[in-house]
C-alpha cells in the first residue's frame, strides 16, 4: 500500500482504557465526565452553520409580529396561541391534538430511515450545549487535555477563576434562555414588564423564570449527556425503531479491522491489518464518550464528531476517507454503495403527505365561528301568532381582518331575528364578541316542541362562513 506521509506520528492523547468501560459510566458504576476534543471539519462546520442558524430564530422569532400578532405564542395561561401570525383558540385544539400525533409520526418514520440525525443537527439540547455552552468551556477552559488538567488540580487561584468564570456565564446565559422561552409563552411584551417592575409584581411569573433557570443551568452544567443518554425518551425509543437499512454513523468494521497503531511504511494490507490505526480519536471527539468502533449504540446522536476525527486522520495517513461515515447497517455488511432504496422513498413521500395534511388542517379550521345557546332556564313565548325564542350568541374573529356580518335563520324559512342594538355586527380581528338576538316564528311555521334551526352568519359579500344547527322551542302539539 501506497501510504503518502512517512513521517505521521498518532496524536498523544490521555485517555484511560475505553474498551473496558461505558463512555460516560466506569467498571463501579460511577458517572465518568466526558471531556470532548474540540471537533473540527465538513460536517462540524455545516453543523454549527444550521446551530447559529437555529439560535439566531430562536432568540429572533419572539420579536416578529405578522399583522400586529407575534408570529409564535403558547400562552396557556391566558388560552391564547398564535401559529404563523394566526390565532388559535380552545375551539381549534383538536387541530392542534392532530398535530402533535401527526408530528410524533413524522419522529418516528424519519428515525426509520434517517436515525438519529434530530438529536445531533436540531435537538435543543444538543444545540445549546455544542454551541453555546460547551463553546464558552473552550474559551475559558481550553481543549480536552487542558479541561482535563484542571479537573485534576488543585482549587489554586487558576481553577476557582476559571471555574466560577464559566458558572457566572452558564447562569448568565441560563437566564437569558429562560427570558427568551417566557417570551413564547406571554409574549415579549410582558417579559420586558415582568423584568422592569420587578418581582413583588409579579412574583409567581418571576419564581416560575427563576425555576427554569435553575432547571437550564443543572442541566448544561452538570446533566448534560446525561440528558440524551438517559433522560430523553427518544433515544430510548430508537433503539427499536431502527434497523440494517436505517441510515446512521457507523464503523466499517470490515475496511478497519484488524485494528493496530500506526507505522510508517508498512503496507497493513499485505500484514493483515485494516485501516484502523486505533488512534482513538473518534473516541475523544464524541460528546457522549462511546467508542463507535463497537457497533451502532443508543447513546450515539449522530453528531458527526467523529466522522470529521476519523477523516482528518485517514487523510493524514493517506488511506482513503469514510472509514467513519454515513451508511445503513447492510451498506457495511455487504460492502455495497449507498442507494436510495424504494422503502425510503416511500417513507419520505408519506413524510410529505404529512406534512401536507398538518398545513391542511391549519388552513382549513375556517375564518369564523358562532354560536347560539338559550339562556339557562328561558322558555318561549307566543303574542299575536308569533313564537319568540331569546338566544346567546358567541361570534370569533379566527382572521386579522375586520368583518362585517349579518345573521339570517337558513332553515326552516321565514324567521326573522331581532337585535338589542344595530342589525349590522362588526367584528375587529381576532375579536369575541357576544350579544341577544330574539328569533321568531309564525306559529303555524313551528310544528314541533322542538324544531331544528339553522342560523347563518353572512360577510358583507352575502357569503355565509359559518352556520350553528340549534334548537328553536314552541308549545307542545298532538298531531294526529
Amino acid at each position: 500500500m501506497n501510504i503518502q506521509s512517512d513521517n505521521f506520528q498518532p496524536i498523544e492523547t490521555d485517555y484511560e482504557d475505553f474498551r473496558n468501560s461505558v463512555g460516560t459510566m466506569d467498571q463501579s458504576g460511577k458517572r465518568k465526565w466526558v471531556f470532548p476534543r474540540k471537533p473540527k471539519g465538513k460536517y462540524t462546520n455545516y453543523r454549527n452553520y444550521l446551530s447559529y442558524l437555529l439560535l439566531a430564530l430562536f432568540f429572533g422569532l419572539p420579536f416578529i409580529k405578522v399583522n400586529n400578532n407575534p408570529i409564535f405564542l403558547f400562552n396557556v395561561i391566558d388560552r391564547r396561541f398564535f401559529i404563523f401570525g394566526q390565532p388559535f383558540y380552545l375551539q381549534d385544539f383538536f387541530i392542534l391534538a392532530l398535530g402533535a400525533v401527526t408530528s410524533v409520526i413524522f419522529v418516528m418514520l424519519f428515525t426509520v430511515v434517517f436515525g438519529r440525525i434530530f438529536c445531533g443537527w436540531l435537538c435543543p439540547q444538543t444545540i445549546f450545549m455544542e454551541s453555546v455552552f460547551r463553546k464558552i468551556e473552550y474559551w475559558i477552559e481550553g481543549d480536552r487535555n487542558k479541561q482535563m488538567k484542571l479537573d485534576r488540580q488543585e482549587w489554586d487561584a487558576e481553577k476557582i477563576r476559571k471555574r466560577l468564570t464559566k458558572w457566572t456565564l452558564f447562569a448568565l446565559i441560563s437566564v437569558i434562555i429562560t427570558n427568551v422561552m417566557f417570551m413564547y409563552i406571554v409574549g415579549y411584551e410582558e417579559v420586558f414588564k415582568i423584568i422592569t417592575e420587578g418581582p413583588v409584581d409579579h412574583s409567581l411569573k418571576f419564581l416560575g423564570m427563576i425555576g427554569f433557570a435553575i432547571a437550564f443551568y443543572f442541566t448544561f452544567a452538570w446533566l448534560r449527556e446525561q440528558v440524551c443518554t438517559l433522560v430523553c425518551p427518544y433515544g430510548r425509543l430508537q433503539g427499536v425503531l431502527i434497523d440494517k437499512q436505517t441510515i446512521n454513523v457507523y464503523y466499517d468494521f470490515k475496511r478497519g479491522e484488524n485494528r493496530s497503531k500506526w507505522r510508517n511504511n508498512e503496507d497493513r494490507k499485505a500484514v493483515g491489518k485494516g485501516d484502523c490505526i486505533d488512534c482513538h480519536q473518534c473516541v475523544v471527539v464524541c460528546p457522549t464518550g462511546i467508542d463507535i468502533r463497537n457497533g451502532q449504540q443508543l447513546e450515539c446522536v449522530n453528531c458527526t464528531a467523529c466522522i470529521d476525527a476519523c477523516d482528518e486522520i485517514m487523510e493524514k495517513v493517506g488511506l482513503p476517507k469514510g472509514l467513519i461515515r454515513y451508511a445503513t447497517e447492510a451498506e457495511i455488511e455487504n460492502q455495497e454503495k449507498f442507494k436510495f432504496t424504494s422503502r425510503m422513498k416511500a417513507t419520505a413521500a408519506f413524510l410529505c403527505l404529512l406534512i401536507g395534511f398538518l398545513g391542511f388542517l391549519m388552513y382549513d379550521r375556517g375564518t369564523m365561528e358562532a354560536k347560539f345557546i338559550k339562556p339557562a332556564g328561558s322558555t318561549f313565548f307566543v303574542k299575536n301568532g308569533k313564537i319568540t325564542n331569546s338566544f346567546i350568541y358567541t361570534l370569533l374573529n379566527k382572521t386579522n381582518e375586520k368583518k362585517v356580518l349579518t345573521l339570517k335563520v337558513v332553515a326552516p324559512q321565514n324567521g326573522e331575528i331581532d337585535f338589542f342594538g344595530p342589525n349590522t355586527i362588526i367584528l375587529k380581528g381576532d375579536q369575541i364578541l357576544k350579544g341577544n338576538i330574539n328569533i321568531t316564528f309564525p306559529e303555524k311555521e313551528i310544528q314541533f316542541s322542538k324544531q331544528n334551526m339553522t342560523i347563518g352568519v353572512f360577510d358583507e359579500k352575502g357569503e355565509m362562513v359559518d352556520s350553528f344547527e340549534t334548537i328553536f322551542e314552541g308549545p307542545f302539539k298532538l298531531l294526529l
